[in-house]
C-alpha cells in the first residue's frame, strides 16, 4: 500500500503571525477569605437552583436565576478575576441570584415587569443547554400603555478581553437609571463573549431576539413589539456584527447602524495569504460581509465612522461595492476622530434611524433583491432559495411582484421557493430567466399560498413540495441547516460522543479523545458553553431524532461510528482509509468530515472535530474565526513534544451540492 502525504497545511495553536493579539490579560486572583466566600455562596446558591429544578420550575425563570450559578463557576473556573474588583463582584452577583432565587420560589418574576433601568435576562440555548444572559432596558412609560407598539434595538458590544458573564452581569445590575425619555426597547447582547458574532455568536443574537419576544408574551405583552421596527446596530467588534448579521438577515431589521469594525478578511487581517488555500478561501465568502453588500437593497444603512480610524474601512468597503450597483448608503464621518464613537455622533446617528423608522414598512415589499453564497442565509422576505448550483458562488435573486404573478431573474439557483401575498390566489404568471410559465400556487394548512419551482437542464416548472421532499430523500441535498463546513454543525442543538470500545489504534485513538478536550476546553473558555457530551452507549432515540452528532473515535470504538460508517463517502478499515482519493494507512491518519446523518438525515454527522479553528486564532482578530477544512479532510498526525495534536493535512475539500465529491 502506497501512503499519500502531500501536507498542504500545518494545523496548531502556535501564536499567529499577523495582526492585534488580543489574549486576556491574566486573573488577578482574590483573596483566601473572599474565594471561600464565593465557594460557600455558590454552593447555596446551587441547592437553592435545585430545589427549583425539583419543584419543575421553568424557564425563563430558572435559567434567570441560574446565569448567576453559573456566571460565578466560569470565573472561578477560567480565573477570569481581572479587575481588582471582580471577586466582589462575583460575590454581589450571587448575591442577586439568590434574591432572584427566593422570588421565584414563591412564584413571582418582579424583574420581568420592571421598567426604565437595565434588567439581566437569560435564556437556555438550543446549541448546547448551557444559560446565556443577555440585558432588557424598557422604557419608563412601557407599562403605562398596553396597546402600544415599541420600537426594538438589538445592540452589540464591542470587543473587551477582559469580558466575563460575572462583568455583564454587574454592568447590568439593575441600580442606574435609563433616560427618562428612553423612546424604545433595548436589547443588549452578550453574543458568547468576543466572537464577532459568529458561529455561535451569531446563534446567541437571534436566540436572544426570540427569546425576549417569548417571554415578554408570557408576562401579557404580545404586541407591544413593534416587529416592523428592530434595528440592528454596534460600534467596532458590534459594529462588525451588524454588519454581517444585519445583511445576512436583511429581513428582520428596520435600520442597520454599523460603526467601524470589519466587512472583509483580506485587507483586514495583516499578512494574510491572499487567496487562502483551497476551500479556506471558499469559506471566506459565508461571512465576509461585503460580499452581501448588495443585501443592503432591501434594509437601510446608517454607517458611522471616525475619519481616522483605520476601521472605516469596513463601511468604505460596503460603500463602493453599492455604488457599483447604484445603491445609496449613509455615511456618518466624524473629522479627526479614530476609533471612537462620541455621544454627538450617536446622536446624530440615532436621527438618521428615527428618519427611516417614520417611514411604515410595508409586510410585502413589491421587490427583492436578495444575493447569497450558502443555503446557511437563503432568502429574503418571500423570496427563499431553496437549491444553489454551486455553493460559494454568488447566488442572487431579483424579484418583482407583479398585477398577474411575479417577474424574476436568478443567478446560480436551481430550486426557489416564492410566498405570495396575504389573498392571493389562483395560477400565477411568472416571467423567470426570460421564461414564461403558468404555475398553480401550493396552499398550507394556514391557509397560505406558495409557488415552488424548479429548474432542471436550464427550464424552469412548477413543482409541488411534496416532489422536493421526496428529491431530497432520493439524493442528499445541501439544504438550509444543512449546508456545511464542519463548523456550521456547532450552531444548532449538537452531541460530542465519545467511544466506550477497544480503539483500533491507540495513536489515532489518543488524537481523537485529546481532541474532544480541546474543543471541551475551547467551547467553554471562547464561546462560554457547556460542551454537551455523552458515551455512545448512553445515546438516545431523541438525541438522533433532535442533534447533529459528533462522532470521536473509529469504528472500533465507537459505536455510532460503526452504524453510520457504510453512509458516508469513505471506506476506513483497520489497515486503511480510502477517502476523496487518497488512501493512507489508518494507524497514524485520521478522517475528518461533515455529512447527513444516515441515521437521520436531517441532522449532520461529524467525525473527530470541533472547530477547525483554535486557541491563537479566539485570541486574535475576529476574523481569523474561518473554517480551516470545509466539508472533508485527511489528518496526518504528527505529535510533537508541545503540541500533541499536531497534525498536517493531507487533503480538503468541499462537497458539492448534492454532498458529493468534487475535486
Amino acid at each position: 500500500m502506497k501512503t499519500v502525504c502531500t501536507c498542504i497545511l500545518i494545523l496548531a495553536c502556535a501564536a499567529p503571525l499577523w495582526g492585534q493579539d488580543f489574549k486576556s490579560p491574566p486573573g488577578k486572583t482574590p483573596s483566601a477569605e473572599t474565594l471561600k466566600a464565593i465557594k460557600e455562596k455558590t454552593d447555596k446558591l446551587a441547592k437553592m437552583v435545585n430545589v427549583l429544578t425539583s419543584l419543575k420550575v421553568r424557564d425563563p425563570g430558572l435559567a434567570e436565576v441560574e446565569i448567576y450559578l453559573e456566571a460565578a463557576r466560569k470565573i472561578v473556573e477560567h480565573n477570569e478575576f481581572f479587575q481588582a474588583e471582580a471577586g466582589n463582584w462575583t460575590l454581589d452577583v450571587l448575591g442577586r441570584g439568590m434574591l432572584r432565587a427566593a422570588f421565584l420560589s414563591s412564584g413571582e418574576m418582579p424583574w420581568a415587569v420592571t421598567t426604565g433601568y437595565p434588567i439581566l435576562r437569560a435564556y437556555r440555548s438550543r446549541l448546547d443547554g448551557s444559560v446565556q444572559p443577555y440585558a432588557v432596558t424598557l422604557p419608563a412609560a412601557y407599562s403605562k400603555d398596553p396597546g402600544k407598539k415599541w420600537r426594538l434595538d438589538v445592540v452589540l458590544h464591542g470587543r473587551n478581553n477582559t469580558l466575563t458573564e460575572v462583568k455583564f452581569l454587574k454592568d447590568f445590575m439593575g441600580d442606574k437609571a435609563a433616560p427618562a425619555d428612553l423612546g424604545y426597547i433595548k436589547i443588549d447582547i452578550f453574543g458568547r463573549g468576543n466572537n464577532a458574532y459568529r458561529w455561535a455568536g451569531e446563534a446567541d443574537v437571534l436566540e436572544t431576539l426570540d427569546n425576549f419576544i417569548a417571554a415578554e408574551r408570557l408576562v401579557s405583552r404580545d404586541g407591544q413589539v413593534d416587529m416592523g421596527k428592530i434595528v440592528m446596530r454596534g460600534f467596532s467588534m458590534g459594529g462588525a456584527g451588524t454588519w454581517h448579521l444585519g445583511l445576512h438577515h436583511a429581513d428582520r431589521w428596520a435600520v442597520l447602524g454599523p460603526g467601524a469594525g470589519f466587512t472583509t478578511t483580506h485587507g483586514y487581517v495583516a499578512k494574510l495569504k491572499n487567496p487562502l488555500p483551497y476551500p479556506q478561501e471558499e469559506c471566506l465568502r459565508i461571512y465576509d460581509a461585503v460580499a452581501y453588500a448588495p443585501n443592503a437593497f432591501n434594509v437601510p444603512i446608517v454607517a458611522y465612522s471616525g475619519a481616522n480610524d483605520p476601521q472605516k474601512k469596513a463601511a468604505d468597503n460596503i460603500e463602493a461595492a453599492l455604488k457599483k450597483i447604484g445603491l445609496p448608503m449613509t455615511h456618518l464621518i466624524a473629522p479627526g476622530l479614530e476609533h471612537q464613537f462620541p455621544a454627538e455622533w450617536q446622536k446624530k446617528a440615532e436621527a438618521l434611524y428615527a428618519k427611516h423608522l417614520a417611514q411604515p414598512r410595508t409586510e410585502y415589499p413589491p421587490q427583492i433583491r436578495f444575493v447569497t453564497y450558502t443555503l446557511k442565509y437563503p432568502g429574503c422576505h418571500w423570496v427563499e432559495i431553496l437549491g444553489l448550483d454551486r455553493h460559494y458562488e454568488a447566488s442572487s435573486v431579483d424579484a418583482k411582484r407583479t398585477d398577474s404573478g411575479f417577474a424574476i431573474s436568478t443567478a446560480n439557483v436551481r430550486l426557489l421557493h416564492l410566498t405570495l401575498p396575504q389573498g392571493a390566489a389562483g395560477n400565477q404568471t411568472v416571467e423567470i430567466d426570460k421564461q414564461m410559465l403558468t404555475a398553480r400556487p401550493w396552499v398550507n394548512p394556514a391557509g397560505i399560498h406558495h409557488l415552488y419551482l424548479h429548474k432542471r437542464e436550464g427550464q424552469w416548472t412548477s413543482i409541488l413540495p411534496q416532489r422536493l421532499f421526496a428529491m431530497r430523500a432520493q439524493q442528499p441535498q445541501k439544504v438550509n441547516g444543512l449546508t456545511g463546513p464542519i463548523d456550521d454543525a456547532f450552531t444548532d442543538s449538537f452531541l460530542c460522543v465519545r467511544g466506550t470500545d477497544r480503539p483500533w489504534h491507540e495513536s489515532t485513538d489518543a488524537y481523537a479523545s485529546g481532541n474532544l478536550e480541546r474543543f471541551k476546553r475551547e467551547w467553554a473558555k471562547f464561546f462560554r458553553g457547556t460542551l454537551p457530551i455523552k458515551d455512545d452507549i448512553d445515546v438516545t432515540n431523541e438525541d438522533i431524532a433532535s442533534k447533529h452528532l459528533i462522532l470521536f473515535g473509529d469504528p472500533g470504538s465507537n459505536s455510532l461510528i460503526a452504524q453510520v460508517l457504510d453512509g458516508l463517502p469513505l471506506k476506513w478499515t483497520r489497515g486503511a482509509l480510502e477517502f476523496a482519493g487518497v488512501k493512507t494507512g489508518a494507524a497514524d491518519h485520521v478522517p475528518v468530515l461533515i455529512y447527513p446523518n444516515p441515521l437521520n438525515p436531517g441532522r449532520y454527522v461529524v467525525l473527530n472535530s470541533g472547530h477547525t479553528f483554535h486557541a491563537a486564532d479566539y485570541q486574535g482578530t475576529n476574523a481569523l474565526l474561518y473554517p480551516r477544512l470545509g466539508d472533508y479532510a485527511i489528518l496526518k498526525l504528527q505529535p510533537t513534544q508541545t503540541d500533541s495534536l499536531g497534525v498536517s493535512v493531507v487533503k480538503s475539500g468541499l462537497f458539492d451540492d448534492f454532498w458529493k465529491l468534487s475535486k
